[in-house]
């Protein structure tokens, strides 16, 4: 049984896949699109899309002949293979930083004390923030007092004065903003800190720990 002429896709699968097994006999058996059981001697063109069977002349199963994928399917494919191979280097990617963890912190006693040891690091950079903020601070009551007394006198503030009085302001208005960021960047710590303890309890709990 030949199917389609000369040229013809049908055609070239075969010649491709009709004789691979060194001229010995076949059987190809399918169900095409229809649901026609088509029985031939070599593959069937009318089956590409669904698939057949090729069997011995004894009847034996001799292997599947999958479905040839349109170029729609071959690109879903090929984006579920991508899928899974990302897939896999995320998961490789994710043992790694569980090994590491783990050699980083290999018990409990030493993840506590590295986050005291980062958590007293940002906290003298606080302590060293509020400092200065206070300072400001006195030092923008200090102008206020002798705007005031100019004021009280009916006279005008000497240009410098005013200068200093703006500076300070800045100056508050900046340092407040970094000390908001820095109680950020501490949570932030504290944060990833509880974050690595969960993870970490669990890589531990197969040793015991």
């Amino acid at each position: 049984m030949l199917l389609g002429g000369a040229g013809s896709p049908g055609l070239a699968w075969a010649q491709d896949e009709g004789f691979a097994a060194g001229g010995q006999p076949s059987i190809y058996v399918c169900v095409d699109p229809g649901g026609r059981r088509i029985t031939a001697d070599r593959p069937i063109a009318e089956c590409m899309a669904t698939g057949q069977r090729e069997l011995r002349a004894s009847g034996e199963l001799k292997r599947i002949v999958p479905p040839v994928l349109t170029a729609s399917e071959r690109a879903q494919e090929a984006a579920r293979l991508e899928q899974e191979a990302n897939l896999q280097i995320h998961l490789k990617e994710d043992r790694r930083r569980d090994r590491a963890l783990v050699l980083r912190y290999p018990d409990l006693a030493a993840h506590a004390k590295a986050r005291a040891e980062w958590l007293a690091q940002q906290d003298g950079l606080l302590a060293a923030m509020r400092m200065r903020e206070s300072e400001l601070s006195r030092q923008g009551q200090g102008i206020a007092a002798k705007l005031e007394l100019y004021r009280q006198k009916h006279g005008l503030a000497p240009a410098g004065l005013r200068q200093l009085e703006q500076e300070n302001v800045r100056q508050r208005a900046l340092q407040s903003a970094q000390l908001a960021a820095q109680l950020r960047e501490r949570a932030r710590i504290e944060q990833r800190f509880d974050e690595e303890l969960v993870r970490l309890r669990q890589l531990w709990a197969p040793a015991g720990r």
